[in-house]
């Protein structure tokens, strides 16, 4: 992540959690898929204070899919990938609380005046949010507890 300027980031972000949305066949980028984007790069500082695989959050991710599935009763064996049609020309729109979530990561950069834009700040965006946010379950389903993730972002960032 470092040698990074704040719009490579940002873009970098945008693009990972833009193409979990489209693998998982919605329409919106969701706070899931910011999340999810975020462990894209395994050596960020993001992914290294969750200490979660892309690959375990997706299935956490799958597994709260079905569930919610199931509690209106829908029963599918497993949610499976819907074909992509070529390369997105555009990114998918952000629902109103990725939205938010990347006005307040932007927001916690700039007190630094270090003009860099890093995981950790969308991370410390993402845990800020309650659950039913997607992204809040989403963590809770990975038992991150997010006092010790923050600690362990500010060992790795300090």
């Amino acid at each position: 992540m470092t040698g990074r300027s704040a719009g490579e980031t940002l873009r970098m972000v945008l693009r990972s959690a833009d193409e979990e949305a489209r693998r998982r066949g919605d329409r919106r980028v969701g706070t899931d898929h910011l999340l999810l984007g975020l462990l894209h790069e395994s050596d960020s500082p993001a992914a290294r204070a969750l200490g979660v695989s892309l690959e375990d959050a997706r299935m956490a991710s799958e597994t709260l899919d079905l569930a919610a599935l199931a509690a209106v009763g829908v029963g599918i064996g497993a949610v499976g990938r819907r074909p992509t049609s070529g390369p997105a020309r555009r990114l998918l729109p952000l629902s109103s609380g990725a939205r938010a979530v990347v006005k307040r990561a932007v927001d916690e950069a700039r007190p630094h005046r270090t003009g860099r834009l890093d995981t950790g700040h969308f991370l410390t965006a993402l845990l800020s949010l309650d659950r039913p946010y997607p992204a809040a379950e989403l963590l809770h389903a990975l038992g991150a507890e997010p006092a010790l993730v923050r600690d362990r972002l500010a060992r790795l960032s300090g």
